[in-house]
Order: structure tokens, then sequence, then C-alpha cells
């Protein structure tokens, strides 16, 4: 199995479209840029026929460190879960 980098996927673009290579790399940062913004702002993103992006609040709670066996506290954080649409979730069970 291979990961697509961003590289990959501005050269992507770039094929497609028949934009420049810094044309395609400059779409592409615009658009990643304005997902990390609005999930910084606390808004969910949602990418039609993708999926959508959302925030979701952890509780602090008790861990243990799985080297020692150490009890520590986890710190209560905000995480990133994405949920896929149904027309992705077809493509890949097709």
């Amino acid at each position: 199995m291979k990961t697509i980098t961003r590289a990959d996927v501005a050269e992507s673009i770039y094929q497609e479209i028949g934009l420049s290579r810094k044309d395609s790399n400059d779409i592409l940062d615009m658009i990643l840029d304005e997902i990390v913004k609005e999930l910084a702002d606390g808004k969910d993103v949602k990418l039609s026929s993708f999926g959508t992006f959302s925030l979701r609040n952890k509780k602090a709670r008790a861990g243990r460190n799985p080297k020692t066996g150490v009890e520590a506290v986890i710190s209560p954080r905000r995480v990133i879960s994405f949920k896929p649409s149904q027309t992705m979730r077809k493509l890949i069970n097709a």
C-alpha cells in the first residue's frame, strides 16, 4: 500500500488542470490552510462527497505508561475526527 503525499496531490492537480507546479502547490496549500483555520476556530469542515472533519473534546483520564506501568493523568484535549461520506464509503467498498 502506498501513502499519498502532499507533493503527490499537487502533482495530480498539475497534471489534471494544467496549471504550473507552483500554482498547483499554492492551491493545495490554500485549501489545507482553510481547513486548518476553520478547525482551529472550532468549526466542523464538511466536504461534499468526501466527508466531515470535526472536533471532539476529550476529558482528562487516568492512563498508564505501557513501558513502565506507571500511572499518569492524560490531560483534556481536543482531537480531530473524520467521518467519510456515504459516497466515499460506497466507492471504497465497491
